[in-house]
């Protein structure tokens, strides 16, 4: 399934997209509002798959998981949304500590890998976990052998000089991409000696996108050398016939739980429980992968990896705190922090 232009358009304002009637469709059964922080193509799937099972009509909006958090706040006393589907689980977490999502248990549970239910019940039953995946680089091997570059291997590599101006990662006041990075840093290496990485790198930075997945595009058009990312990113981009491949960091490295939350006030919590229920079942799992060629591991214990899927019990992980590093205010302070001591140096 492919999206139009006028589609991928929307989506990179966030603008929001109806989901038109199809053939079939059984008889309207009211009205969700879905926000989604997944790739649009894994959205327009969603979308449509949910209303063609149900019947029931979806407005669904796309953004990342840092722009939908902020919508989210801004529109507490006022709620618009009822699902927010996918985007990395740390800003569900805060969400679920802000009182700004609900509780929920749903039936299909029971078929949830561990970590997706470690998510649900660190987050007070409020962020179930849908995917995950693991941080690391992509880079763009024809750009680097013209160059004569040497692959990166290890956060360490990423400091060095053949790297200035050669790399993209993601803003993490947008992007809950690079907030999974900067705490994975913080975990593996300590915070002063993280943000301290973290200046470093500056120097070897190009730009800081807006959207997580920005770099690795960057680097499959060959606009940049490297991007930090999630590997299952750059996986796509080589399955899409760019020159891309991935490594994983031999220091060892972060990984998301991607998740779901019903939004507290929710206007059609009918609906929004049937599609959380709906989005945890194997076929929906699969979608992923099957509408946009995405990669993550799926948390239904059903739904195969997909074809060349990064094996996450093949990478060096780090022990990532979920609960400390997806809670409200060390969410803020650390991109606080990385606004005042990264963000704000001249390039």
């Amino acid at each position: 399934m492919r999206t139009n232009a006028f589609a991928t358009l929307a989506a990179g304002f966030g603008l929001g997209l109806t989901v038109a009637a199809l053939p079939g469709t059984v008889a309207a059964q009211g009205t969700l509002n879905l926000y989604c922080s997944v790739q649009i193509e894994w959205c327009q799937a969603a979308a449509t798959n949910f209303q063609r099972d149900t019947g029931i009509r979806v407005n669904m909006t796309q953004r990342g998981s840092g722009e939908t958090l902020a919508a989210i706040r801004a529109e507490g006393q006022n709620p618009r949304g009822d699902v927010w589907f996918g985007g990395t689980g740390d800003p569900h977490l805060a969400a679920a500590e802000d009182n700004l999502s609900q509780a929920y248990e749903s039936p299909n549970n029971t078929y949830l890998q561990p970590w997706a239910l470690t998510q649900w019940n660190q987050s007070g039953k409020r962020a179930v976990g849908i995917y995950a995946g693991a941080v690391g680089f992509g880079f763009n091997t024809e750009l680097l052998a013209r160059k004569t570059i040497d692959a990166p291997a290890c956060w360490a590599d990423l400091l060095e000089p053949r790297f200035k101006g050669e790399i993209q990662v993601a803003n993490p006041n947008s992007s809950g991409t690079a907030y999974v990075i900067i705490a994975t840093l913080v975990q593996l290496l300590g915070e002063e000696q993280g943000f301290d990485y973290l200046k470093k790198l500056h120097a070897n930075i190009n730009a800081y996108a807006r959207s997580g997945t920005g770099p690795i595009k960057a680097v499959a058009r060959g606009e940049t050398g490297v991007s930090l990312s999630f590997v299952h990113d750059a996986v796509v981009e080589k399955n899409a016939g760019f020159p891309v491949a991935y490594a994983t960091p031999c220091e060892g490295t972060g990984y998301e739980i991607g998740s779901m939350s019903i939004i507290r006030g929710a206007r059609n919590l009918t609906q929004a429980r049937r599609f959380y229920d709906w989005a945890l079942t194997e076929p929906a799992q699969r979608l992923g992968y099957e509408a946009s060629g995405q990669l993550q591991t799926p948390s239904n214990k059903g739904a195969p990896l997909p074809p060349g899927a990064p094996d996450l019990g093949q990478i060096k992980l780090v022990e990532y705190d979920f609960a400390k590093y997806g809670r409200a205010a060390e969410r803020r302070r650390l991109i606080e922090r990385w606004d005042r001591e990264v963000g704000s140096l001249p390039r």
